[in-house]
């Protein structure tokens, strides 16, 4: 079963195109299922039917798996069987017969206006740190980024004269986000006076913010600089990079955007996904920006 696996991912990765990160999710539910069928003394996938797949299911929900992670289970054993199907391995597709998780439209939580000026007015920008601080938050809440695509932001992707960036998002999608004014400012600013103090010119690699050691910011640098600023702000509830995201496309959509201008700027394949909060030509988008967002 392990032969159908390796290939099955390497599909996904290279037609595919998905990152790693998303071939490392799908691995790791397909192999949990591997190991719930090997219990199950099935050893070959053809066997497989709708009754084992439910149980399977129920097994994840007594341990305790979020409707979430349920949802993201059964994304990828239907893409795996889907896969195996429609390339003649199995003779029916035994995914075809089981419903999927229903999950509660939680609404994300999201910072007010208020909230989110306390926080970046905290960063002491006459500290190099805390201007590079300052400038990650800024671009954090004035794009809408992803935590990965914030730290593998390259400044060939910066156009400020044009007021957008360049984004490469999941499965290396490039889309060009419109940046508001306070948040070039700050990057201006950061790039001229901080980023060449970290700067070590054989580690950094063009990248945008850079930690003490002249590399690029990780995912837990960007963590850690949002969990500082948030507790000095006096904000006591969690509050995360995504957090961010989830707040720059409240704040647009409650200003009056359009909800497919906000799709856009978020790099959601499926609009519904937008719509959680409540192909458009470029000018437009940077005008939507402009007006609704309350940094731009």
């Amino acid at each position: 079963m392990n032969i159908f696996l390796k290939e099955y991912l390497n599909v996904l990765r290279l037609e595919k195109n998905l990152s790693e990160n998303t071939i490392s999710s799908y691995r790791n539910d397909l192999v949990s299922l591997i190991g719930y069928l090997e219990l199950a003394k099935v050893n070959d996938f053809s066997q497989v039917n709708y009754k084992l797949l439910n149980s399977f299911f129920k097994k994840l929900q007594e341990l305790g798996l979020s409707r979430t992670s349920a949802a993201r289970y059964y994304s990828s054993i239907k893409g795996f069987f889907n896969y195996l199907f429609s390339n003649k391995y199995m003779e029916s597709n035994p995914v075809e017969k089981v419903s999927p998780p229903k999950l509660s439209k939680n609404l994300p939580s999201v910072l007010t206006v208020e909230e989110m000026d306390k926080i970046l007015s905290i960063p002491v920008v006459d500290d190099k740190l805390g201007l590079r601080d300052k400038s990650v938050l800024e671009v954090l809440y004035a794009c809408g980024l992803r935590v990965s695509e914030l730290i593998e932001l390259k400044i060939s992707n910066l156009f400020f004269d044009e007021e957008i960036i360049r984004v490469f998002g999941k499965g290396s999608k490039e889309r060009l986000v419109p940046i508001g004014s306070s948040a070039i400012k700050w990057t201006k600013e950061y790039l001229l006076k901080s980023r060449p103090l970290l700067e070590k010119k054989l580690k950094s690699e063009g990248a945008v913010f850079l930690n003490n050691r002249g590399t690029k910011l990780s995912r837990m640098g960007v963590w850690k600089i949002v969990d500082r600023y948030t507790k000095e702000a006096g904000i006591e509830r969690d509050v995360h990079p995504h957090t961010f995201r989830h707040t720059f496309a409240t704040h647009l959509l409650e200003g009056g955007a359009d909800l497919r201008a906000v799709q856009e700027m978020l790099g959601h394949a499926d609009i519904s996904t937008t719509q959680i909060y409540t192909h458009i030509d470029r000018d437009y988008i940077k005008q939507v920006h402009r007006d609704f967002h309350p940094r731009g």
